[in-house]
């Protein structure tokens, strides 16, 4: 009977629909661990077709390539090196599973169809997949593997039908995507599991961003008495090395036990989310195949910490800002930008936005006839900017970022086709107080694999100053909004929470503020529609988190 194993825990970093590129990320992992003399490498959730793969998985052709795929893997382990544990959708019986397939011997020795389908959030699993039953273990050289795939942990029933048909090890495959806090929800429910079981728990994670998702890492182990025996890193692909060895049977360390390996270090709740919005950008545009970036360089923090996550993401080279005045730009804001590029380490380029508003101005002087100045003249402005850096990006290739972030979306202080127009945008789930923290976070530190400078990369005075868009003479933020504080506080409740507008006042908060936020965050639900896609880092980020109708009457009850 086999007394030890050797598991390595493949974090890979698959693009969804790079079934080639995904086999080859998978091989290199195991050809890692055969040389660290693994007996079986695990790699994450659907990593063969990247995740989520949404409709693309119902085509027959993929389904098709994604076989063939599979089959080429599993032919890998005939040479005597480590099995593999990769997950793949699956057709069985006219059907299609999210399945964990044990690949060992040149053969598919394994499968185990995901039984837990998530359906909320992110996730439309129920659309695509079926869910499969509830199996028994599979048997490893000597041990048998309970395993079960991501939101299978999240619910008892799996685990404990593996514990009473005599697994030994549990082993999770996961595309669990970041959030804040989303690390101590897994280590409750993983504890939660080996509480009902009594059994270790391997958990292996994807990393990398895709779309609006982004995965963080940090796959582990934990040993049947809840202690943690290896730790990944966060944000960064790794093969793990664990070393497992049977206990003495009937003492008290029956069962198989991880020998004590590596443990990364967590990283503060600000330096995971400013890594989460670095590693979003850098995928996204790598994926995607753009030189670069264009960022419109207002002098404020928003433009100012998109363009520092973009320089530390992608380096200072393929990062272009853009400062576009016009005759409400204060002296202050153009200096401002031109020292966060020169902090960023980029060429500040300057166009003046000013023929355009005459231009326009010109063109609606008789439509406008007789009218006040109002937020019309205000977005010709914004609009003016907005179609200047799709001009740059038509003609250079580079992807514009939009700058805006979750407060300023949440209640449409925004301009279509203006500063929402771009690809991605960095700041969209990311609250303002939240920007001024990140901001200052940046400025005294520097995550260890940023390719942007040492040091602070934004003025001080980008931080201290009102926030104001600069549209009309002596403009503040706060003349249209309550302050951030106090916006953000709301808004937290009202998006996160799903909290009434009556429990917010019963709580202490301004009725007539309250009243104010709601109307305008419903309001503002058809901009919402019309915006890029960023970053989700909570866990009610706007788009697949959160849909309401555009048409919608329902209003708070006073």
């Amino acid at each position: 009977m086999t007394e030890s194993l050797a598991l390595a825990l493949a974090q890979i970093n698959p693009t969804v629909g790079d079934i080639d590129g995904n086999v080859e990320r998978i091989r290199a992992a195991r050809a890692e661990a055969s040389a660290a003399a693994a007996d079986l490498v695990i790699v994450g959730e659907l990593a063969v077709s990247g995740y989520p793969p949404e409709d693309l998985v119902l085509k027959p052709a993929f389904q098709d390539a994604v076989a063939d795929s599979v089959a080429r893997l599993a032919q890998d382990t005939g040479d005597g090196g480590p099995a593999l544990i990769v997950g793949a959708p699956w057709p069985r019986d006219g059907k299609l599973y999210n399945a964990a397939l044990l690949l060992d011997g040149g053969r598919i020795s394994a499968e185990v169809l995901k039984h837990e389908l998530p359906n909320y959030g992110v996730f439309d699993e129920r659309r695509v997949f079926a869910a499969g039953p509830l199996s028994g273990p599979v048997a490893f050289r000597g041990a048998r593997l309970g395993i079960m795939v991501c939101e299978d942990m999240w619910i008892p029933d799996v685990a404990e039908c593996f514990h009473e048909t005599g697994a030994d090890i549990l082993v999770v495959i996961n595309g669990s995507p970041f959030e804040t806090d989303k690390k101590d929800v897994r280590l409750g429910h993983a504890t939660a599991r080996i509480g009902e079981c009594g059994l270790p728990l391997a958990y292996v994670n994807l990393v990398g961003g895709q779309d609006e998702l982004v995965f963080d890492g940090a796959s582990f182990v934990l040993g049947a008495d809840y202690s943690l025996r290896a730790q990944a890193r966060a944000w960064e692909t790794q093969v793990l090395l664990t070393r497992w060895r049977r206990g003495e049977a009937g003492g008290a360390n029956a069962g198989w036990v991880c020998d004590q390996g590596a443990i990364a270090p967590s990283h503060p709740d600000l330096e995971a989310i400013y890594r989460a919005l670095v590693l979003g950008l850098g995928d996204y545009v790598e994926k995607n195949g753009f030189p670069g970036v264009l960022v419109g360089l207002s002098g404020g923090i928003d433009s100012a910490l998109t363009a520092a996550v973009a320089v530390d993401a992608l380096g200072p080279d393929r990062v272009r800002p853009v400062m576009m005045p016009s005759p409400y730009t204060s002296r202050e804001s153009t200096e401002d930008a031109a020292r966060v590029a020169e902090l960023l380490g980029c060429r500040l380029e300057t166009i003046h936005i000013e023929p355009a508003m005459d231009a326009f101005a010109g063109m609606l002087a008789e439509s406008f006839q007789g009218l006040p100045a109002n937020e019309a003249e205000e977005n010709v402005q914004a609009r003016a900017r907005g179609m200047a850096l799709m001009a740059l990006s038509n003609k250079f290739g580079f992807m514009v970022l939009s700058t805006g972030n979750k407060s300023e979306m949440s209640v449409g202080y925004a301009t279509l086709y203006g500063d929402m127009c771009g690809g991605f945008s960095v700041l969209k789930d990311v609250y303002k107080t939240t920007v001024f923290e990140l901001a200052r976070w940046r400025n005294a530190d520097r995550p260890d694999n940023a390719l942007g400078p040492e040091g602070p990369v934004m003025p001080d005075r980008v931080i201290t100053k009102p926030p104001s868009a600069e549209l009309k003479p002596d403009q503040k933020d706060e003349d249209s909004l309550p302050p951030y504080a106090d916006l953000d506080a709301v808004l937290r409740s009202l998006i996160e929470d799903e909290m009434s507008a009556r429990e917010l006042v019963a709580r202490g908060y301004d009725p007539a503020v309250v009243n104010k936020v709601w109307t305008m965050l419903d309001r503002a639900e058809y901009k919402r529609r019309q915006a890029p896609p960023g970053v989700k880092i909570t866990s009610r980020s706007f788009g697949r988190d959160r849909r309401y109708p555009i048409t919608n009457r329902f209003r708070a009850p006073k």
